[in-house]
């Protein structure tokens, strides 16, 4: 009896592990991961970018320097079609060394011809983003400030400038940071508001150059289809109200 009841007892056993990866398999959320260009930091862009400095500039010599030209990474041009290379390069110097910064809006030129902030939206669910810098090894480093919907601005470090010559620096973006809500529309993209490029103390910051390109995102860009979706557009929302018959 006792041989018997063993023997059940492992025959049950033997059918709950055989079994478990079957009732363990769940069915994953579906996707849309896309990789989307931000800026090429091309002259021609309705986007472009305005450099400042922080108190220590030497603007007595006319920095910074800000200019597009024609270089860029190999990595990024060497590949897929051919396409003239081009990269915003900033020429700086501050009076003393320290914490100095120098930061990179993206503008645009209104109707009375003036250039205002104009943040670039990152469309999805972000989950990282990459930019790519020239460094000339210096001790400096890498900020990117992105909004989320509440206006609340979020420091994100890419990464740390001391190597020569082209790298590709690239952070995550935490889940803390929200991109969604339980409500209509659901989406709440981010907003790229500024890059910032940070001088540590030990460095020289006489004279430098850093030279960035081509700043993209990795996003879902998924959404889950129901009846009337077009109603959580925005666009469409507005266009309704401002040209539809809602009398």
């Amino acid at each position: 009896m006792r041989n018997g009841r063993l023997l059940r007892v492992v025959a049950s056993l033997t059918f709950v592990f055989l079994a478990a990866p079957l009732f363990s398999q769940t069915t994953s959320s579906p996707t849309n991961i896309q990789t989307i260009v931000l800026a090429n930091f091309t002259e021609e862009e309705d986007i472009q970018w305005s450099v400042s400095g922080s108190h220590f500039i030497a603007s007595q010599l006319d920095f910074p320097r800000v200019g597009y030209f024609p270089v860029g990474p190999d990595a990024l041009y060497l590949v897929g079609p051919e396409r003239e290379r081009s990269s915003l390069g900033i020429n700086a110097a501050f009076n003393r060394r320290g914490f100095n910064y120098l930061e990179l809006t993206p503008v645009e030129t209104n109707e009375d011809g003036d250039e205002v902030e104009s943040a670039l939206p990152i469309p999805g669910r972000a989950s990282h983003i990459d930019v790519w810098v020239w460094g000339s090894n210096y001790d400096m480093y890498v900020d990117v400030h992105v909004r989320d919907f509440r206006g609340i601005v979020h420091v994100l470090r890419m990464g740390d400038l001391n190597f020569a010559g082209w790298r590709n620096l690239r952070t995550q973006i935490p889940s803390r940071i929200p991109q969604s809500q339980v409500t209509l529309p659901r989406f709440q993209p981010l907003e790229l508001v500024r890059i910032v490029v940070w001088t540590r103390p030990s460095t020289a910051v006489n004279n430098f150059y850093v030279y960035f390109d081509e700043i993209r995102v990795m996003t879902d860009l998924y959404e889950a289809p129901f009846d009337g979706s077009d109603l959580a557009n925005p666009g469409f929302v507005e266009d309704l109200w401002t040209n539809g018959n809602n009398e």
